[in-house]
């Protein structure tokens, strides 16, 4: 049997809110985003409320890691409950991640269906049947009540089909092989991942029409890196096994009517309109500080589906110094105190302010001193002010006519012709973009002393 759930939708008309990537638990250079996150339920909330919502699709990576702690856990159930409070009706479908612990995302499943939250952490079969001829047991058929909902209006009628499609791990991919006598077109992953779609969405296909429902819009919900899509530097994994960790978009039978995806956090839509990514909450890293994040809206109206992106104001500012983050406008200390002057100037707080709601800074900082110098210098201008440091690089300058100035010049030679001293100053450059100083060598001297003493 399918599982129902129902909303209070007039007419044929029903609004749908994508989103994904909330990385609860998540945090910034030792800085927690508890309170950020908070923010954010509270404008998902109103969201919800002002667009009146029907039904949110979550597309994964609901935690950070796949040890949450209770807080944070505590986090999420507050903030899934505070959409119920503000739109009474609204159904919730979720489904995991690569970060997201599987047991203990389903573990209060029963409990949250009563509220209308259907949770699928993992890709559930029914049992296998054992095969005469290998002894081993063949995997068995997927099962539908565990992954097709589908959604009732306000006259009690279905009007819609969500198809919940968490991460898939090389497991949930039977007749998966990476036996070079296998002839295809495509790699092992990709081949393996277009046979398990076409096989879940024709039997969400085949459920449809058995009930007399093969005209409904079928929804899917998936987690996973689509080629085509922008990756942001340093804050998405590449998930997929094999090598292969882009899947196309033609995975998704042209029954599914739109994809929520989940993994990307940059907002985007592939293969026309029908493949989208919501994009993450807020940034989670310094490349994505020019995203407009926030969640996609889609309109079902007579049988057919539309979307649009909503912005989702930051809950604190998140900002670069400079502004490009390039080696070539890095900063020099002498010049941070006028910069983060000019932060404050445009992003004051009241000093009750808790520190979890402050900006957060990069910093692109020039190598005038030893890196480790710089750091703590503008560790503590940057604490003064009562600002959040994110991140921070030291960067040396180089010279256009002199590629080698101010960098480690590469060379070979036996132990025999050199001295560690002579050793220590390139590799000193090489790591802080200056010469030694007289102090770092007498440093080094002593700890040498020290060695062979």
């Amino acid at each position: 049997m399918v599982d129902f759930i129902s909303f209070g939708v007039e007419g044929d008309h029903m609004r749908i809110l994508h989103t994904a990537d909330l990385h609860l638990g998540h945090s910034l250079n030792g800085w927690d985003r508890e309170d950020e996150h908070r923010s954010w339920f509270d404008a998902l909330a109103d969201i919800v409320d002002r667009e009146e919502v029907d039904l949110v699709l979550i597309a994964g990576d609901i935690y950070d890691n796949t040890n949450p702690s209770g807080e944070i856990q505590a986090l999420f159930y507050q903030g899934l409950m505070a959409l119920r409070a503000r739109r009474p009706g609204i159904c919730i479908v979720v489904s995991g991640g690569n970060h997201d612990p599987v047991r203990r995302l389903e573990a209060p499943s029963v409990l949250m269906k009563v509220h209308d939250i259907r949770v699928i952490g993992a890709v559930r079969r029914r049992a296998g049947t054992p095969c005469a001829e290998t002894g081993q047991t063949l995997p068995g058929e997927i099962d539908l009540d565990h992954h097709l909902v589908a959604v009732r209006g306000a006259d009690g009628e279905v009007a819609l089909y969500v198809l919940a499609v968490p991460f898939l791990r090389a497991s949930d991919l039977p007749g998966l092989s990476f036996d070079d006598t296998v002839s295809s077109s495509e790699s092992p992953i990709v081949a393996a991942a277009r046979r398990f779609f076409e096989e879940i969405s024709a039997s969400a296909v085949a459920r449809m029409d058995a009930l007399g429902h093969s005209k409904l819009p079928l929804v899917m919900t998936a987690h996973l890196h689509c080629a085509g899509g922008l990756e942001s530097e340093g804050a998405e994994r590449r998930i997929m096994i094999g090598g292969s960790h882009a899947l196309p978009p033609d995975v998704f039978p042209q029954e599914i009517s739109y994809v929520a995806l989940g993994h990307l956090h940059r907002p985007q839509t592939l293969s026309g309109d029908r493949v989208r990514y919501s994009g993450s909450c807020f940034p989670l890293s310094a490349s994505e500080i020019g995203y407009d994040h926030g969640v996609t809206i889609l309109d079902l109206a007579e049988g057919a589906l539309s979307h649009r992106h909503l912005s989702v104001p930051r809950p604190v500012p998140i900002l670069r110094i400079p502004a490009t983050g390039s080696s070539a406008t890095a900063i020099g200390i002498e010049d941070l105190d006028d910069e983060l002057d000019e932060v404050l100037e445009k992003n004051p707080f009241e000093a009750d302010t808790p520190i979890g709601l402050r900006p957060l800074i990069y910093l692109e900082m020039k190598a005038t001193d030893a890196a480790s110098v710089i750091m703590t210098e503008a560790t503590g201008l940057v604490k003064a002010r009562g600002l959040r440091l994110a991140g921070i690089r030291v960067r040396r300058e180089t010279d256009a006519a002199n590629p080698t100035a101010g960098k480690a010049v590469a060379f070979t030679q036996s132990l025999r012709e050199t001295t560690p001293e002579a050793l220590f100053a390139p590799a000193f450059r090489k790591k802080h973009g200056i010469d030694p100083e007289d102090r770092h060598l007498a440093v080094f001297r002593e700890s040498v002393v020290d060695q062979e003493t």
